[in-house]
């Protein structure tokens, strides 16, 4: 028997090839357009669309894009001097107020409320504008009249120096969006830290000392001469031997008011000196004293 003629093979799509191990479609749909590589422009209920359809209508007002390049009357106005390179301690105040006037035509028809700041300064140029087509007002001999223009340019050196400025400002680099502060923890000795004492705590330590000792305390009048350094080395000598001694230890509330305050500021004074410790194992733990010493 003889057999049908073989139809040609179908060319490859996307340069693929039946080599390749993709299945590919024995024959294709007649609604597919005769272009295979060319990239669709857009989809019409799911259907590729190669090319723009002749009879597409769209709204003038279909699509409307408005860009605010501009953050104020002063910018706008800065803008059309330094872009035609006017002087601006001479503006031409006819050119100015036209092309000022064009922009804001421009907003009023899209947003009313940006355009009420504009319109008051196109107020302002107009009546610069009016104002030099009087006869200038008569003046002292030796002085020169009073330019209309005057406060307008004052107003805009200033706003050209604070833009300036925040331009400079933002072109530094600032936390949080440029960088970003590293913290990394370093160990750097394996011996437990203990939190350090605050001063509140002190404060209350010493109260409660006071407090036992108003309780012993005799009403003897006397005069008795206390020396810090004596008392210091007394400190010192109790801390001999020990590792810790607790702060409440190193007063005796027997001896009297007097006595107290000076081991106290002995205290005070060897901590300074950093000839002992005062630590603390966590909050609101007791406080105790030891000898200062620098590990090997």
């Amino acid at each position: 028997m003889s057999q049908p003629p073989s139809s040609p093979p179908s060319p490859p799509v996307h340069g693929l090839s039946p080599a390749d191990g993709l299945s590919l479609p024995v024959a294709l749909s007649p609604d597919m357009p005769a272009v295979i590589d060319q990239v669709a422009l857009a989809r019409l209920y799911g259907e590729p669309l190669f090319a723009m359809p002749h009879d597409l209508y769209i709204p003038p007002d279909a699509l409307q894009v408005f860009l605010e390049a501009f953050e104020g009357p002063l910018d706008l106005l800065l803008y059309l001097i330094r872009k035609q390179n006017f002087n601006i301690l001479d503006i031409p105040m006819a050119a100015v107020t036209r092309q000022y006037l064009t922009y804001v035509d421009e907003i009023r028809a899209t947003n009313l409320e940006l355009a009420a700041e504009y319109l008051l300064m196109a107020a302002m140029l107009i009546e610069i504008k009016s104002r030099m087509l009087l006869p200038p007002k008569k003046v002292a001999e030796g002085q020169e009249a009073e330019d209309p223009r005057a406060e307008l340019v004052r107003r805009l050196l200033e706003y050209e120096q604070i833009k300036l400025a925040a331009h400079k400002l933002n072109e530094m680099p600032q936390f949080g969006r440029d960088f970003l502060r590293a913290q990394v923890y370093v160990e750097q000795s394996l011996q437990p830290r203990f939190p350090d004492v605050h001063v509140v705590d002190l404060q209350d330590a010493w109260r409660d000392i006071v407090k036992r000792a108003k309780l012993v305390q005799h009403h003897v009048i006397s005069r008795e001469e206390l020396s810090v350094r004596e008392h210091m080395s007394i400190v010192l000598r109790k801390l001999q031997g020990r590792k810790f001694l607790e702060f409440e230890d190193l007063f005796d509330p027997t001896r009297g008011m007097p006595v107290l305050v000076v081991t106290f500021i002995a205290l005070l004074e060897l901590s300074k000196e950093g000839l002992l410790e005062v630590t603390q194992a966590e909050a609101f733990a007791p406080i105790y004293v030891r000898l200062a010493y620098t590990p090997a």
